[in-house]
């Protein structure tokens, strides 16, 4: 059930955003007097799932949903080729998109992306507004950070601060790890018994983070291990122990164990194992000897750290709103940029995180949650912006770089010269293609 939520919400989101992005290809094609005779939502090779015609336009949904199109009289795309022009001789001329100045074919062109990216600003707007902003200040981390086997292995250690990333003071807890990864120098400062320490993170560092087995974040915030319930209908080797909610423990053993981190680790080192664990109860030192499980499974539901760091909240107005979208909508654009710095980094590896729709379909959550939904609809929206400008035959960026060559030269590629390039831009999409689905069997299929 989980997974057709995730489905849901992702063709939901991606027909949103293939419909917005054919509508900016549409609606100027149609401003420049184009005339326009298919619009669809998928792909439709053989038949389709449902169609019809208004006026000179025929509108429909294929049933393959792997995007989109606009079918513009007169353009050489990878819908139609040379033989199609001679099929629409009864077509006026100055209607056909291959007769149009330059500039109007750059505008008709660049008019996808650019409604993704209006749309993407739009909605981080409409998120302020209704659900404002929230984020976690890293001086509200009162506990430090807790450290994983591959984030102690950079140099870190539970209970560190952070003080600075690359330099520059940090702010926003979410953004560390972002900031570390895409901007330079890779450096993280943190105060560790009141005295600072910087780790430098190389190339091999940030590999490891990228890594789908190894990877992610190294740190997260650091909080006490209180129990706050059990589980229904699942035996709780914690409750028949004698644990009650509100328990909160610190010690394993004898060891100082008090946050969650300390505690899941020692869990696993104790599978099978006898322990003592003491806590405290209502002020009160106690403890209580038990087998751990061999799944290292106490059996109970634990406070999670946003009831022990404070969190700060911004509400915005209706107007307030639209610069903080447009803002985050830059910022989202940036970060995204300067991932393909890292991709294209033979030594950070970051080609094994590139994913498909299996990928896509994971991020959103098992339950539907509109926030998430929009935040992501969003994002998604600036990949689909800065993916399509990019200058490869067959996506709107290759033929803007033609429209932009011809108005710099004066002088029109030939049409076999078009054909040609959307079939060498066509290769290059199926390569990166079977190349992102390949990644994601490697990941959740076959590992």
């Amino acid at each position: 059930m989980e997974i057709a939520v995730q489905i849901a919400q992702l063709l939901v989101s991606l027909s949103l955003l293939i419909i917005c992005h054919e509508f900016g290809h549409f609606i100027t094609a149609k401003m420049f007097k184009c005339e326009v005779d298919k619009f669809y939502l998928f792909f439709n090779p053989w038949f389709e799932l449902f169609k019809v015609k208004r006026g000179e336009t025929e509108y429909g949904i294929g049933w393959i949903p792997l995007g989109g199109y606009v079918h513009i009289v007169g353009m050489i795309d990878e819908t139609t080729n040379a033989e199609d022009l001679e099929q629409i001789k009864h077509i006026p001329e100055h209607k056909w998109f291959c007769n149009k100045p330059a500039w109007q074919r750059l505008i008709v062109m660049l008019a996808g992306v650019i409604v993704n990216a209006i749309l993407a600003m739009f909605i981080y707007a409409m998120v302020a507004f209704c659900w404002g902003s929230s984020y976690l200040p890293v001086e509200n981390l009162k506990y430090g950070i807790s450290v994983d086997s591959l984030g102690y292995s950079f140099g870190l250690r539970d209970g560190d601060m952070i003080k600075s990333v690359n330099g520059k003071p940090a702010d926003d807890f979410a953004k560390v790890f972002t900031d570390l990864l895409l901007d330079d120098p890779k450096t993280l400062t943190v105060s560790r018994s009141g005295n600072d320490t910087t780790i430098t993170f190389t190339n091999e560092m940030v590999s490891k983070l990228l890594d789908p087995n190894l990877g992610g974040l190294p740190f997260d915030a650091r909080y006490p291990f209180v129990v706050d319930g059990f589980p229904e209908g699942v035996e709780s080797v914690a409750k028949k122990a004698g644990f009650m909610e509100g328990d909160s423990v610190l010690t394993f053993n004898g060891l100082s164990c008090a946050f969650y981190s300390d505690v899941r680790k020692q869990l696993v080192a104790s599978k099978g194992k006898e322990v003592t664990i003491g806590f405290v109860r209502q002020g009160q030192p106690n403890s209580i000897t038990l087998t751990i499980p061999e799944d290292g499974m106490l059996g109970v539901y634990v406070k999670s750290r946003e009831n022990f760091v404070e969190y700060k909240t911004i509400e915005y107005g209706f107007f307030e709103s639209f610069p903080v979208g447009i803002s985050r909508g830059v910022n989202k654009i940036s970060e995204y940029l300067k991932q393909f710095k890292l991709i294209f980094n033979p030594e950070t590896k970051a080609y094994k995180s590139v994913g498909s729709f299996i990928t896509m379909t994971k991020i959103f959550p098992e339950r539907w949650n509109w926030y998430a939904f929009w935040n992501l609809t969003a994002f998604f929206s600036i990949i689909l912006a800065v993916m399509n400008v990019l200058p490869i035959p067959a996506l709107d960026g290759g033929h803007a770089m033609f429209a932009f060559f011809e108005m710099v030269t004066g002088k029109q590629l030939s049409v076999k010269f078009l054909e040609r390039a959307q079939i060498v831009g066509m290769i290059i999409l199926l390569a990166l293609m079977v190349f992102a689905i390949g990644n994601d069997l490697i990941r959740h299929v076959f590992n």
